[in-house]
């Protein structure tokens, strides 16, 4: 599905993991300008990317970031049971195994890369970092 929303086209889909879960993703792309770096969003515990990191995933997004959301087993619209997270040790390889294959696409060979985490999601992004 996707979607401009002024300056900004907004794309979701969903991706499987190591497991055969099914992972919901969303993004947040510059429409008139090649995007100046890429940030990954981390959401909290129990939250979700596509409706709470909203409103900055498009703000960041119109000043010329790619702004690129997962939703974490048990959370959101990914399949799990809801709230329910069975090992971090999962949400961190799910986390790094998709921003690893944004990464890697030509267009963004080269990118400054970011991560920004609320709450259980600035967890995750410090144990990304490591």
């Amino acid at each position: 599905m996707a979607l401009e929303i002024g300056s900004v086209r907004y794309d979701e889909e969903f991706v499987l993991n190591s497991r055969g879960m099914k992972l919901f993703t969303c993004k947040w792309i510059p429409v008139n300008q090649e995007p100046k770096a890429l940030i990954f969003i981390c959401h909290g515990y129990a939250m979700e990317c596509s409706i709470t990191m909203n409103s900055t995933a498009i703000r960041l997004a119109e000043a010329g970031f790619a702004v690129y959301g997962l939703d974490y087993e048990g959370h959101g619209k990914s399949s799990g049971l809801q709230g329910y997270v069975e090992n971090m040790d999962h949400v961190i390889n799910d986390c790094s195994s998709h921003f690893t294959s944004i990464c890697k696409k030509q267009e963004n060979e080269g990118k400054m890369r970011y991560l920004l985490g609320e709450s259980l999601g600035g967890a995750v992004a410090l144990l990304l970092h490591r």
